[in-house]
């Protein structure tokens, strides 16, 4: 019969990190699980995608329309990975031409009315940012 080996101190450390982590994230601990679920909610195309799908239902192709210079691809990985977070359902329909769908889920829903919240601050306060940048311009060009 084989012999089974306990696991070292690291390897039960990392279990148990993992195990406290799907009791409730930490963003900040490098193991975290958590990490993923931010980088796909907070990337340049989750937000946008996020935000677009508050509104309605959308095709494919009108999602791309919707959020300008997304590449089919980067929109193709964009929804898988909010899909498998759970924030996207895909719905396809068997007719021809296929026809597929996308909508918020509930997690999706909620998730996305945090992130339209940042949306709305950074569009109210781009003047304010942009002014910002231009000081930090002319300090740079100064020295």
């Amino acid at each position: 019969m084989a012999e089974r080996r306990r696991p070292g101190r690291l390897a039960t450390k990392v279990a148990r990190a993992a195990r406290e982590a799907r009791e409730q994230g930490n963003v900040l601990a490098p193991m975290c699980p958590s990490r993923g679920v931010l980088e796909h909610v907070t990337s340049r195309w989750g937000v946008l995608v996020l935000v677009c799908l508050l509104e309605d239902t959308h095709r494919f192709s009108e999602l791309r329309r919707k959020v300008g210079g997304v590449s089919e691809k980067m929109l193709a990985q964009t929804l898988q990975a909010l899909e498998r977070d759970g924030f996207v359902l895909r719905e396809a329909y068997p007719v021809i031409p296929p026809r597929v769908d996308y909508s918020l889920t509930p997690l999706g829903r909620e998730v996305a009315e945090r992130v339209e919240s940042l949306v709305d601050w950074i569009e109210d306060n781009l003047g304010r940012v942009l002014e910002a940048r231009g000081e930090h311009a002319a300090d740079d060009q100064a020295s």
